[in-house]
């Protein structure tokens, strides 16, 4: 499965290694209002820049919020909707563009919008829960959809919910799913008091 990593080079917390994006999720396996109230805790208490807080999760759970929950599957991405129809809860990222408190261009929201994402993310894996971030939807048709204000910049889709069988995926998700996790060599991501030394 995906959570296993092919190339660890030090060890991390575990809450790491059950933090992975799946495409699988169990429509049948409802997430409680309690499991998501402390997963959007644990994105609220995210850092930013000047403490301004700047993202703002919509939140569309299947069962509360049905219509919702449609609307926001629809402006995904077709390939991800093929799988994310199976998720419980769908959510819209959005980050505020000024500061608040001068009316100046926050250069940091995009950074901060993924700071609370993350953090929410990893509240789930604590809880057992799945996450998956998407790039893949239509910006225009969430701010129509969601009546999103031009000075927030809708950032991502999250799915959320329990994970599932892999037999209700196409064969190409499949095999993505059964493969190990891989990342790029610390040296090459990291460098030692300038560009690329090491």
């Amino acid at each position: 499965m995906s959570q296993e990593q092919e190339n660890s080079e030090f060890i991390t917390h575990d809450l790491f290694k059950k933090r992975w994006s799946t495409r699988a999720f169990d429509a049948s396996k409802d997430v409680s209002p309690q499991d998501l109230n402390e997963c959007l805790e644990a994105a609220r208490w995210a850092p930013s820049c000047f403490g301004a807080e700047p993202w703002r999760f919509i939140v569309c759970h299947k069962t509360y919020e049905p219509e919702a929950w449609k609307s926001l599957l629809a402006c995904l991405a077709p390939k991800n909707q093929e799988w994310a129809q199976f998720a419980p809860v769908l959510l819209m990222v959005c980050t505020h563009k000024v500061f608040q408190h001068n009316d100046k261009t926050n250069a940091w929201a995009e950074y901060d919008a993924g700071a609370a994402s993350v953090s929410l993310c990893l509240q789930a894996a604590a809880l057992g829960l799945m996450s998956h971030q998407m790039g893949g939807f239509d910006v225009e048709a969430v701010r129509k959809s969601f009546a999103v204000p031009q000075d927030f910049k809708p950032m991502a889709a999250i799915a959320l919910g329990y994970h599932g069988d892999l037999a209700q995926l196409d064969e190409d998700f499949q095999k993505i799913e059964q493969a190990k996790r891989k990342r790029k060599p610390l040296m090459d991501i990291v460098f030692a008091g300038g560009w690329d030394k090491h």
